[in-house]
């Protein structure tokens, strides 16, 4: 495949918009220029990141780049708007990690329409739209629908259609865990005999929804199960106080609690780890969900978002009589009390064995990369 000269615009490097980019320009066969801002001030970020990238590239000279590929924290129609002549035919791929639309907002903020309006506007102006996951897009793609039906007149038109039909399903390229710390890339760990260690590798944020989570874990508590929990993700100023509270009343079964910036203690911790467990009400894809169960983490997750279709081969496999997805917060506790009392056996092992090739089928960078590579060379004399 012919090597291509790409912009990577990421207004928002940080978090998995951050492990996205990371992962896929290390073993790609294109050119990566990559312009970056700090993962702070969002609203921001959507607001003026055109701006600054267009006067980046104002001495650029012409025919240097053969395609431009940034994100929903851009405004792409302001950039294309903006960007130095010799650009203005570039093409543009923006990829949504996430959109405004749907994102469900924290207790004390209201929804600002305009920020979901351009990401309309910016997947209408980009020549290819990609979405981390099929679950995504539908949504994006049905919210969309419902806010350009509030505009009066009609004034939107056929804006769906023309959107929908450059939109695409592109899966993130997946780290797999180190030859090291999993065998070859992530075999099987002997099972343990000790107290079953269940992992949180979220953000600590609203979204997460760490209520449920941390509701199940107190029962357990009062009812004498034995586990150890380990608490992974970022945390910030405005962690909603469920986290602090719960933390300390679980504070005899808390083995570790805070963010690991450095991989190699990440996956050293994560694969001493049983069972990793999501409440989330948004999830788009779930890098962090996946990166523990290919460190043949079971699974226990709610049925809606993009978990359905993280699990879509094995939706209806069964981990010691334990499902994988439940349906309600008491399927939640009812999964991790037999968790707590049968541990992970030998026989769940195998059956997160199997899961596990199927996610390195599917999301692993070293089949995925070569998917998406050959997915932007697609542009080539566009």
């Amino acid at each position: 495949m012919e090597s291509l000269q790409i912009i990577a615009f990421e207004p928002y490097y940080g978090g998995s918009h951050r492990a996205f980019l990371d992962t896929w320009m290390a073993s790609s066969v294109h050119h990566w220029e990559v312009f970056t801002l700090p993962a702070r001030h969002w609203k921001w970020r959507m607001r003026g990141s055109a701006i600054w990238l267009a006067d980046q590239l104002a001495d650029a000279p012409a025919g240097r780049y053969d395609l431009l590929f940034t994100c929903d924290m851009t405004s792409v129609a302001d950039l294309k708007a903006l960007l130095p002549v010799q650009f203005q035919s570039i093409p543009i791929i923006c990829y949504f990690h996430e959109n405004q639309l749907t994102y469900p907002l924290s207790p004390n903020d209201w929804r600002d329409f305009q920020f979901g309006f351009t990401n309309i506007t910016s997947a209408l102006a980009a020549d290819a739209v990609w979405f981390n996951s099929k679950s995504h897009m539908n949504a994006f793609l049905e919210a969309s629908g419902a806010m350009l039906k509030t505009m009066p007149e009609n004034l939107a038109g056929d804006v769906l259609p023309k959107i929908a039909a450059k939109s695409s399903v592109q899966y993130p390229p997946v780290e797999s865990p180190p030859n090291s710390v999993c065998g070859t890339g992530g075999a099987d760990r002997p099972v343990s005999n000790g107290p079953l260690r269940i992992l949180w590798p979220h953000r600590w944020e609203y979204d997460k929804n760490p209520r449920p989570f941390f509701d199940a874990l107190l029962k357990l508590q009062e009812e004498g199960a034995e586990f150890e929990l380990v608490m992974l993700g970022e945390s910030f100023r405005t962690a909603p106080p469920e986290f602090k509270s719960a933390l300390s009343r679980l504070e005899s079964h808390v083995h570790h609690a805070g963010f690991l910036p450095k991989r190699e203690d990440y996956w050293g911790l994560l694969q001493t780890c049983d069972v990793v467990v999501s409440t989330a009400i948004q999830e788009n894809f779930g890098l962090a969900v996946v990166e523990a169960m290919l460190a043949s983490c079971v699974p226990v997750l709610p049925n809606r978002l993009s978990y359905p279709e993280l699990l879509a081969h094995t939706r209806d496999a069964e981990v010691s009589n334990i499902q994988f997805l439940y349906d309600d917060d008491t399927q939640l506790k009812d999964i991790l009390r037999k968790l707590c009392k049968s541990h992970v056996t030998e026989s769940s092992r195998t059956a997160v064995a199997t899961l596990r090739v199927n996610l390195n089928e599917r999301f692993g960078a070293t089949l995925q990369v070569p998917r998406l590579d050959a997915s932007l060379a697609q542009f080539r004399g566009h």
